[in-house]
């Protein structure tokens, strides 16, 4: 018996703006100690016997956030798998579903959500030895949470019939409840969170979505069929997928399912981070009640949660709120409205605007810049390049930039010239101009790039060649 995990990592945690945007959610985040939520789902698995690497989930823009934050973990031989369309969980897991069966006719497939808290790691682990020797009955074992409080914000599973232990068929799945529905559920021992966990044999699986989804399993094994090989990630074929349809596990399959079951998951310090509030749970707090994070300073607060990314916060007589702050953006809600952040995102996006989707900071397979300062025809930014990392040999119409070392040492391509620029030193890329920059060195190379032209935006790049499969030009 052989486990694969099934890593999914292409949610947008949009509830946990301002840090977490569309182009750098909360599972790439610290939120809950010094790993990412990714990097703890990841790590979590270790010590298990008969598991095997893990498979992700990602999508195209997130792929090397994926690989590297893997990397520093020292997860290794991990697939990485794209989807060029999101189309919900129920395909996903059947993409893993079929790429593992064509290594392993038995495999057991552990399907992760990527950005979920589990406190304890041992209790985890016992529940999923138990949980894969009823999956490899061919039961589609849920993990249910046992409640804590009547929580609205979830869905419910009633249990049936015990089967083994703690586990039990399942007698129901129920939408989220109101406040009284919640209450009774609680009161009667019978119901679980559902937690959005799963362990089944992948053959079994996608025999119950051959039976209710025919159409999905067809897109989704053409799909694969398709792949084709990119660095170290496997890209989907677009035209197969796109016309997938979509749909969760939960509507795709197990609510139709004869053999579904539930293991009851206690003690598990279970916690799926679903707003600020809820990470103000799980979260250590002084003697007022408050989770304070960064550089805050505050006077006569209780009872919330403030977190400094970039600046210092001072919060006079404050109660029950949340306070964020990002390089670019403060968000300050009450407790009981931090569900509602959901809502300014989906302004910002109907206005166009970058907040939204990106942070100041932004992340790239080489390393990351930052945004500075800018005005009408001029940009500046701060540029870090990784260690024997290079950016691609690319041009601009619209722009020249003047680039300063400021510690490290960069090679860089500039029209037919290659330059050694150590600290201090500076080049100047004319518009039109064919360039890169490299960082030869073992350190990091950091420098400042002034950019200035009548146009400033990113996509006023065209690559000829590129470490990183982003050529548009050949």
């Amino acid at each position: 018996m052989t486990i694969t995990p099934v890593i999914l990592c292409g949610g947008s945690g949009s509830r946990m703006w301002p840090l977490s945007r569309g182009a750098y959610p909360k599972q790439f985040l610290s939120l809950y100690g010094d790993e990412s939520l990714l990097q703890q789902t990841a790590t979590r698995l270790k010590g298990l016997p008969d598991v095997v690497a893990p498979l992700l989930i990602s999508n195209n823009e997130q792929r090397f956030l994926v690989a590297e934050q893997l990397r520093a973990v020292g997860v290794v031989n991990a697939k990485i798998v794209l989807e060029p369309i999101g189309r919900n969980t129920a395909p996903a897991v059947a993409v893993a579903a079929v790429i593992a069966l064509e290594n392993n006719p038995d495999a057991i497939l552990m399907v992760l959500p990527s950005d979920h808290v589990i406190a304890h790691r041992t209790v985890f682990q016992q529940l999923v030895v138990q949980a894969a020797s009823v999956a490899a009955q061919g039961k589609l074992v849920t993990f249910g949470i046992a409640p804590t409080e009547p929580h609205t914000g979830y869905g419910y599973i009633r249990r049936g019939a015990k089967l083994l232990n703690t586990t039990y068929d399942v007698a129901a799945f129920v939408e989220k409840p109101n406040i009284e529905r919640a209450k009774a559920f609680l009161a009667t021992g019978e119901y679980y969170w559902n937690s959005g966990m799963f362990m089944f044999r992948a053959d079994v699986y996608l025999a119950e979505l051959e039976k209710y989804q025919p159409k999905m399993l067809e897109q989704v094994r053409a799909a694969v069929a398709g792949s084709v090989r990119d660095l170290d990630f496997v890209r989907l074929e677009l035209d197969a997928f796109a016309a997938c349809p979509a749909d969760s596990i939960d509507y795709a399959v197990m609510e139709h399912t004869e053999h579904a079951a539930v293991i009851a998951a206690a003690d598990l310090g279970w916690n799926d981070i679903g707003s600020w509030a809820a990470l103000a749970e799980v979260s250590t707090a002084d003697t007022e009640g408050n989770n304070l994070v960064g550089d805050v300073m505050i006077e006569g607060v209780s009872n919330s949660y403030i977190r400094s990314e970039s600046r210092m916060i001072a919060a006079i007589g404050v109660d029950h709120l949340v306070i964020v702050e990002t390089a670019d953006a403060i968000l300050v809600a009450h407790k009981d409205k931090v569900q509602d952040v959901k809502n300014i995102v989906n302004r910002l996006q109907a206005a166009g605007r970058s907040e939204s989707m990106m942070h100041r900071k932004v992340y790239r397979p080489w390393g990351s810049y930052e945004g500075l300062d800018s005005g009408a025809r001029f940009q500046v930014k701060r540029i870090i390049v990784n260690p024997g990392a290079a950016l691609s040999l690319q041009m601009h119409y619209h722009r020249a930039e003047h680039w300063i070392v400021v510690s490290g040492t960069a090679r860089v391509v500039n029209g037919d010239q290659t330059l050694l620029l150590c600290e201090n030193q500076s080049t100047y890329i004319p518009i039109g101009a064919t360039h890169r920059l490299e960082n030869p060195g073992k350190f990091p190379l950091e420098m400042i790039e002034v950019q200035s032209g009548s146009y400033l935006g990113e996509d006023d790049i065209v690559r000829f060649e590129d470490t990183y499969g982003r050529v548009e030009v050949k």
